[in-house]
C-alpha cells in the first residue's frame, strides 16, 4: 500500500523539481504513516515538514506544491488535503482498495517482501545451563527466539537456530556434587549437601535413577564425573522434551566445552594480550575497561583460575563471526545486558566487525492468579517450570501470552485469563476469528455456494462499499509491511498486536453484516473472497508466532 503512495508522491516531487518549484527532487525516507484516526486520511505524509529546512519554505507551502503536482491518473485517491503545520492527508478511493484486495488474494506471501534476499542469519536463544528444568523466564526467551527465527525466514533470510550449551565451569561441579549428595543420602551414607547446591526434586530424581541402575556401587566413586554426566544428560533431555512440546527446534547445539578443547579460549586471551587489552591484578586477569570503552575493568579469569562468563562468550562470538553470518541475534535476559555490551566492546577492540551482532533483551515474567503473584512451584524449588505453565494453560496460550508485551517490558502472565474459553482471552479471540471464517465456508458449501477461486479481478470486489468492509481491507493491506518491519526491528510482539486488531475488525464486521443469503450474489462472492484473505492472514500471522489456527472451536 505505502509503495503505491510513495510512487505517487515521488512523481509529484520530481515534477515540482523539474518545474523549479522545489530544490529537492526525491521523496524523503520513511515519511508515510497510517493514522490511527481516519479523519486524518488513510495515509498521512510528513515529507513537507522534513523538506522545510532544505527548501527554506514553510511546510504548508511545500505541501501545497506537492499536492498540486500529484497526477492521479490511476484513480488512487478520493481526496487529498494539506492539514496542520504541513501534513498531507490522503484518502484512498474504493477502486484502490479493490485492487489491493485482488493483489493480496493472488499473493501467497500476502504482501510480505523477501528483504533478507537469502542472506544468512543466526538466532541464538534459550541457551539455558543444563543445571535445572526450563523456567517460565526461559519460556519467554524460547518463544521470542523461535518467533524471531520464523519472522526472518518469512522475510527471505536463511536462518540457523542455535543453542549455546554451557556445560563447563563451576556450575557443573556444583551440580555433580548436589546429585552425589542426594545419591549418598538414598544409599544411607553420610552426605554433606553443598552450601550453594541445586535444590529441587529433580536432583533427587536423578540420584534415584542412579541408585536404581547402580545400587550403592557409586558410593565409593572417587570423582564426581559420573554424577555430572548423569545430571547433564537427564536435565538436558528434559530441556529438549520441553522445547519439543513448545514447538521450538534448533539446528545447532554448540558446546562451551569445545571452546576449551579447541584452544579457542587460549587464542582469545593471547589476542587480547597482544593488543594490550588485559592486565593482572590480585591474581586475576582483567579486561582493561578504558581500552575497550568501558567505565570499569572487568574480570576475565578469576584468581581461582576459573574463567568469568564473559571470556567464553567472547570466544564464542568470535566463532559466530567466523561463520560469516550476515546477522547474529542474541536473545538475552535483562540481567545479561551489561555482559553482552562488554563482549561486543571486546570483539570490536580485537578488530572484529560487530555490526551483525544484535541483542534482543527481554524482561522477566510474573505469573498471577486472581490478581495475586504466583511465587513458587508445588514440586520444584523456588520457581515455576515451563512445563508446569504449559500443563496449566496449553502451548498456544503460553506462546501467545509471552508476546503480548514488547520484550523489553515486564510481563504479567494472567493464568486464569489464559485458560478462559471466551473472547476475553486474546489468543482465543484471535483463533475464534479464524474458526468463525472456516465455519462460514462450511456453511457456504452446505448451501451450494462455492467460494471463488483465488486470482480474482478487482472488479469482483466492487460490491464492497461499506465502511466495515474497507476497515478490513485497510488492515489486510498493512500485513506485509507489519511483518517486514517486525523482522527488521526484531519485534515479534507486533504480530500479536496486529492479529488482535484484525480479529476485532473481523468480529465487528461479522456481527453486523450477513455474508450468506444476501440478495446480491455479487456481494456474497466479494465478501467470501475478502474473508478468505482475512482467514489466510490470520493463519499466517498465527504461524509466525507458533500458534495454531483451528478450523473449529
Amino acid at each position: 500500500m505505502k509503495r503505491r503512495i510513495e510512487a505517487l508522491l515521488s512523481r509529484a516531487i520530481e515534477d515540482a523539481h523539474a518545474r523549479g518549484e522545489l530544490a529537492t527532487g526525491s521523496l524523503p525516507d520513511a515519511c508515510l504513516e497510517v493514522p490511527k484516526d481516519r479523519q486524518f486520511g488513510d495515509i498521512a505524509a510528513n515529507c513537507a515538514l522534513t523538506l522545510a529546512r532544505l527548501e527554506k519554505k514553510a511546510p504548508r507551502t511545500i505541501a501545497g506544491i506537492i499536492v498540486n503536482r500529484i497526477d492521479d491518473r490511476e484513480g488512487v485517491l478520493s481526496s487529498v488535503e494539506v492539514a496542520g503545520p504541513g501534513f498531507i492527508n490522503l484518502h484512498l478511493a474504493p477502486r484502490f482498495w479493490h485492487r489491493e484486495l485482488a493483489a493480496l488474494d493472488a499473493d501467497p506471501a500476502l504482501g510480505v517482501e523477501p528483504e533478507g534476499q537469502g542472506r544468512r542469519a543466526q538466532v541464538e536463544f534459550v541457551s539455558a545451563n543444563p543445571t535445572g528444568p526450563l523456567t517460565v523466564g526461559h519460556g519467554r526467551n524460547a518463544v521470542l527466539g523461535d518467533s524471531l527465527a520464523r519472522l526472518l525466514e518469512a522475510t527471505g533470510w536463511k536462518v540457523e537456530r542455535e543453542y549455546y550449551f554451557n556445560n563447563a565451569g563451576r556450575q557443573m561441579s556444583v551440580l555433580a556434587a548436589s546429585v552425589r549428595a542426594r545419591y549418598l543420602e538414598l544409599a544411607g551414607r553420610p552426605a554433606e549437601f553443598p552450601e550453594d547446591g541445586y535444590q529441587g526434586e529433580y536432583i533427587r530424581d536423578i540420584a534415584r535413577g542412579l541408585k536404581e541402575r547402580h545400587g550403592e556401587a557409586l558410593a565409593a566413586e572417587a570423582t564426581d564425573e559420573v554424577f555430572r554426566k548423569a545430571a547433564e544428560e537427564a536435565i538436558f533431555g528434559d530441556i529438549r522434551a520441553t522445547q519439543d512440546r513448545l514447538g521450538v527446534r534448533f539446528d545447532q547445539y554448540f558446546n562451551e566445552d569445545s571452546l576449551y578443547a579447541s584452544g579457542a579460549i587460549d587464542r582469545t586471551l593471547e589476542a587480547m594480550a597482544g593488543r594490550n587489552l588485559t592486565h593482572k591484578h590480585e591474581g586475576a586477569l582483567w579486561l582493561r575497561g578504558e581500552a575497550v570503552g568501558l567505565e570499569q575493568d572487568r574480570v576475565l579469569v578469576k584468581s581461582s583460575g576459573e574463567p568469568a562468563y564473559r571470556l567464553p562468550d567472547i570466544a564464542y562470538h568470535e566463532n559466530k563471526l567466523g561463520r560469516r553470518f550476515d546477522a547474529i541475534v542474541d536473545v538475552l535476559g535483562a540481567d545479561h545486558i551489561a555482559e553482552h555490551q562488554e563482549v561486543v566492546r571486546a570483539l570490536a577492540a580485537l578488530g572484529f566487525d560487530v555490526a551483525p551482532v544484535r541483542a534482543v533483551i527481554y524482561q522477566f515474567v510474573t505469573l498471577t492468579r486472581h490478581g495475586e503473584q504466583v511465587k513458587m512451584s508445588t514440586r520444584r524449588a523456588q520457581y515455576v517450570t515451563l512445563d508446569e505453565l504449559v500443563d496449566e494453560v496449553g502451548v498456544d496460550a503460553t506462546r501467545f501470552f509471552f508476546l503480548t508485551r514488547k520484550s523489553d517490558t515486564h510481563l504479567e502472565f494472567d493464568l486464569e485469563l489464559a485458560k478462559k474459553r471466551s473472547v476475553d482471552n486474546p489468543v482465543y479471540y484471535v483463533q475464534y476469528a479464524h474458526a468463525r471464517i472456516a465455519n462460514l465456508f462450511v456453511q457456504a458449501g452446505l448451501q451450494g455456494t462455492a467460494a471463488p477461486a483465488p486470482g480474482l479481478s478487482p472488479d469482483v470486489f466492487a460490491p464492497l462499499v461499506l465502511a466495515e468492509e474497507f476497515a478490513l481491507v485497510r488492515q489486510l493491506a498493512t500485513y506485509g509491511e507489519m511483518v517486514n518491519a517486525a523482522a527488521r526491528d526484531l519485534e515479534p510482539h507486533r504480530v500479536v498486536f496486529y492479529l488482535q486488531e484484525l480479529a476485532a475488525t473481523l468480529h465487528r464486521f461479522y456481527n453486523h453484516h450477513r455474508v450468506l443469503g444476501d440478495d446480491q450474489p455479487g456481494r456474497v462472492t466479494a465478501r467470501l473472497a475478502m474473508l478468505r484473505v482475512v482467514q489466510r492472514t490470520l493463519a499466517a500471522g498465527l504461524g509466525l508466532v507458533g500458534v495454531t489456527a483451528p478450523e473449529r472451536m
